[in-house]
């Protein structure tokens, strides 16, 4: 599905497998590519008619870059194709989801949910109470989540490639803040998985989006006239 982007255009994420596919259509679409600039970071393509097409490049730096005429993604879709182990930790109010994913696929999880009480209009003590329970609950939550982030993704830092993380901002910066997880999160790529609350099928959907390559399409401005 695609998505509205801060300052123009949409953003579609496409896998691996189909980004060949999706940058013909888009050069057929567009009155063919006119260039392509491949860089450490992002891959853009301008079409003919001034439409661009830019992929945020996972996992890089991209190894090849330089300035091309007409299509020439074939670095980028090489660089997508490659497996990879992948640790993921999705956290939102109340749950959380991390494993390992190799190529797409989890091959280590741990899931947990805990009650986090709802907000209420109730006012006076009783709102107070109600305030620091609810608090006592969610930091009972990140601390579980904390825990089995510990347990069963920092001994393996070693050996993934990196950390995609998805939920809540607000939530993984609890996590952040725990020094003890310093290692997994100075391994983290830029982009945050919006999901919604983590179980178990929710992290094998996110195996795969963490491959897909991210692209922002944006049309071209009219000028005055």
């Amino acid at each position: 599905m695609a998505r509205q982007v801060a300052g123009g255009g949409r953003a579609v994420e496409v896998p691996p497998e189909r980004l060949d596919g999706w940058f013909a259509r888009f050069a057929e679409r567009n009155d063919g590519a006119a260039t392509t600039v491949l860089a450490a970071t992002e891959v853009r393509v301008s079409a003919g008619n001034g439409t661009t097409a830019t992929a945020t490049v996972q996992f890089g730096p991209l190894a090849e870059r330089g300035e091309y005429p007409g299509l020439a993604v074939e670095p980028l879709i090489r660089h997508v194709r490659t497996p990879r182990l992948i640790a993921l930790l999705l956290v939102r109010k109340g749950a959380h989801s991390l494993g390992l994913a190799y190529d797409g696929r989890v091959v280590l999880s741990r899931t947990d949910r805990h009650h986090v009480q709802g907000r209420t209009a109730a006012g006076g003590w009783s709102q107070q109470r109600f305030a620091r329970r609810r608090e006592g609950q969610t930091r009972a939550a990140l601390h579980s989540a904390a825990r089995d982030a510990y347990e069963v993704l920092l001994p393996r830092m070693s050996e993934v490639d990196a950390v995609v993380l998805g939920g809540d901002r607000r939530a993984l910066d609890e996590l952040r803040a725990d020094r003890r997880l310093a290692p997994v999160f100075d391994r983290v790529e830029p982009c945050v998985l919006e999901i919604p609350g983590p179980r178990r099928e929710v992290l094998a959907e996110a195996a795969l989006r963490a491959r897909a390559a991210e692209l922002v399409v944006r049309e071209p401005t009219a000028g005055p006239e």
